[in-house]
């Protein structure tokens, strides 16, 4: 088990270290003018303090908050130049509690990053802080807002031609090379096994991302038939067509469209957990054969399987809709119903920036907070290496990438924000050594991420997590197409999180997933609430201990409305305790795949996994002291008969409504070692239909020694961190 499982003394202090971890700073930058320095930024001591105004003028000394009366000093214009103040600064040395520039409120265009690095740390005691002034809104903009009055009809005889007739009624056009925008992106292969990389030029509309024109509008057509040449078997034995042969499709729809030049596909070509954009090589009408360019997709087509067509203009047919053409350097719009016209009290936003809007390279003891960063076509906020960098109460939208990505270093945070509105995953977090089991530190906390994996779809959830030693807590995580947390490495702590409404458009694949990896141990998944999930085809797991996962603790959760609550998926030395299973369909999914000889899970366990082992070193200390049930596996490995499902440990759960264990896949349920369960008994619970799933005095849960769960600590923290 696993050094988290901590008393309540070690809790109280674990609790007040993230807590101190994200300390909100406070400048108070209203109440003084111009002096150089100003205690109540959130340190300890006197600091630096710096100011940045719309208004400002990067020739000024930027230690006033506003301009003079005689135009003559106040804060700067960009923060590039506040940024170049402390590095100067620093040279002559700074005050004792470091330095902070203050935003005023505004707009503030990016046209390249803004970009720190490792002269640009401050230190523990004297941290170099960049926050927005107390109550201002502060927005870091990688786009760039199209006002009203640059929309107008679209009057070209030959472009309303292609356009529907009620759509030529409501479809708007703008020029954006009169708005400054020369570079109109591009679409690029993305989805599952691709690299990130930045989206097109993006719309959003009051903050809420557009629709580039597709067909059909809601939902998916589906691949009608596979070209007998191409036809073949994948390695569980179902039939697929190679992706070189393309698929046939129903329908004449591609007939009205005049070009296929940059029109692509998306769609789970073989697997609902694998999605890809592609761009169009061919449609043959007669044939209905279409044909993708390399570098296609992943496994191959199969029949049935979901896709839809995306970026033609004949298909901006609905409020909500755009399309960019690019040659014209002109975007069509048909803004949504609600505000038909774009009015003045409506905003039109579009992505530009492809590089990460703030980037922090080898940068120790950095804050931003209360920033609101949003417009950019790939990262929102980048660090990567460094020390002790926080993203605290900043708001991360209407980002075509990653909201937050932190790339090795120790001691990061992302700390009560809101990031929604992201093509990718909300925050991508790594860091820690595998081989030593050194921590990173690293924690995800308080923060409310919805709306994400919007463009890539799979594997982009709302927090992936690689690495050693990261704590992922108190979070609220909902509404996507995939997962919500994605992990793999040890001594990570999932805790205290809600997660609804995930796993919402594909199959196979959990709110909380990890898999493939016999020493990614020690981790603890313990006190959230997981409720009202997807799932499409395979459906989907509330927790999902994927191919052969081992050493994991569910420890404590309340799962409620989700198909396959926990899955052991032939994994070992799994915990699955204390927790409360309300309409699960089953509670626990316990299987054997390990022992199975069929060549891909022979492989998967022969090879992947024994290779993954063997990186690590797993005879050698820290594996062989922290994790010494390993060595048991070097007896299966030896005997090529696969490995079975075993210590696993059932106890002290709660089973009310749906079913409880359902064991296949070798018929393995005697590998479960059960203690005592309460199952299909009445809990006595508080209120379950006002969704209080507390437990009552005379429960009788207390007799088989359930402990309580702390439900009303799940989810965000309000009013505070």
């Amino acid at each position: 088990m696993s050094g988290f499982l901590l008393n309540k003394g070690a809790r109280r202090a674990l609790l007040a270290l993230v807590l101190g971890l994200t300390a909100t700073a406070a400048c108070g930058c209203r109440a003084a003018a111009s002096p150089r320095t100003e205690k109540g930024t959130g340190m300890n001591k006197t600091a630096e303090i710096l100011y940045v105004s719309p208004s400002g003028n990067d020739s000024w000394s930027g230690r006033r908050a506003d301009p003079a009366r005689d135009g003559k000093d106040g804060p700067f214009a960009t923060l590039d130049r506040a940024r170049d103040a402390i590095r100067r600064l620093k040279v002559a040395g700074l005050p004792p509690g470091g330095a902070a520039v203050c935003l005023r409120a505004g707009t503030y265009l990016l046209d390249k990053s803004f970009a720190l690095t490792q002269e640009d740390s401050g230190t523990g005691d004297a941290p170099v802080v960049y926050r927005a002034c107390d109550g201002e809104e502060v927005r870091l903009l990688g786009g760039r807002i199209v006002p009203p009055a640059s929309f107008g009809p679209v009057t070209d005889a030959a472009t309303l031609a292609r356009l529907g007739e009620e759509a030529r009624k409501h479809v708007l056009q703008a020029d954006l090379r009169e708005l400054g925008i020369s570079d109109f992106g591009r679409l690029r292969s993305r989805g599952f096994g691709r690299p990130a990389s930045p989206a097109h030029l993006e719309v959003f509309f009051d903050g809420a991302r557009m629709t580039l024109a597709r067909w059909p509008n809601g939902g998916y057509t589906k691949i009608a038939d596979l070209p007998p040449e191409g036809i073949g078997k994948d390695a569980h034995g179902a039939t697929t067509g190679k992706l070189e042969t393309g698929f046939i499709f129903e329908g004449d729809r591609p007939a009205r469209w005049k070009s296929l030049d940059n029109v692509w596909v998306h769609g789970y070509w073989c697997y609902d957990w694998a999605n890809t954009y592609e761009q169009i090589d061919s449609i043959d009408m007669q044939k209905h054969l279409l044909k993708a360019k390399p570098p296609y997709g992943t496994y191959g087509y199969m029949k049935n399987q979901r896709f839809y067509f995306l970026n033609i203009l004949e298909e901006l047919d609905e409020p909500g809709e755009y399309y960019v053409d690019n040659a014209a350097g002109v975007l069509y719009f048909w803004p949504p119903a609600a505000a038909a016209g774009a009015g003045p009290e409506h905003e039109v936003l579009a992505s530009v920036l492809e590089t990460p809007l703030i980037s922090l390279r080898d940068a120790s003891h950095v804050r931003l907070q209360g920033l609101t960063i949003e417009g950019g076509r790939g990262v929102g906020v980048e660090v990567r290496g460094g020390r002790d960098v926080r993203v605290e109460d900043c708001r991360v939208r209407a980002i075509g990438g990653h909201g937050v990505v932190i790339a090795g270093g120790t001691e990061h945070a992302v700390a009560g924000c809101e990031i929604r509105e992201v093509g990718d995953c909300g925050v991508t977090v790594t860091g820690g050594d595998r081989k030593t089991l050194a921590p990173s530190g690293h924690v995800i906390h308080n923060n409310h991420i919805h709306r994400f994996s919007q463009w890539s779809r799979c594997y982009v959830p709302a927090i992936q997590a690689s690495g050693v030693g990261i704590r992922m807590t108190h979070n609220l995580i909902h509404d996507a197409p995939h997962s919500g947390i994605i992990f793999n490495g040890n001594e990570m702590l999932i805790e205290f999180n809600e997660i609804h409404h995930v796993t919402m458009e594909t199959g196979d694949c959990g709110a909380i997933y990890t898999g493939r990896d016999y020493g990614a141990r020690g981790n603890v998944i313990r006190h959230n609430y997981i409720h009202d999930t997807g799932g499409y085809g395979m459906g989907s797991m509330a927790v999902y201990l994927d191919d052969c996962t081992s050493g994991q603790s569910v420890i404590g959760n309340l799962f409620v409305r989700t198909t396959r609550a926990v899955m052991i998926g032939g994994g070992r030395d799994n915990v699955v305790e204390n927790n409360i299973f309300v309409d699960c369909d089953p509670a626990i999914w316990f299987d054997g795949r390990g022992l199975d000889k069929a060549t891909v899970w022979h492989d998967m366990v022969y090879k992947t996994m024994q290779e993954r082992l063997r990186q690590v070193n797993y005879h050698q200390p820290p594996y062989s002291e922290r994790y010494p049930e390993l060595m048991e596996l070097d007896a299966y490995f030896a005997k090529d008969g696969g490995v079975p499902p075993e210590n696993n440990v059932v106890a002290r759960n709660i089973c009310v409504g749906g079913t409880w264990v359902l064991a296949t896949w070798h018929s393995v349920e005697h590998y479960l070692k059960y203690g005592e369960n309460l199952v299909g008994a009445d809990p006595g619970f508080v209120d379950a239909a006002k969704g209080d799933y507390g437990l009552k005095a005379g429960s009788p849960a207390w007799r088989i020694g359930f402990r309580a769960i702390p439900l009303d600590e799940i989810g965000l923290i309000r009013g505070g961190r």
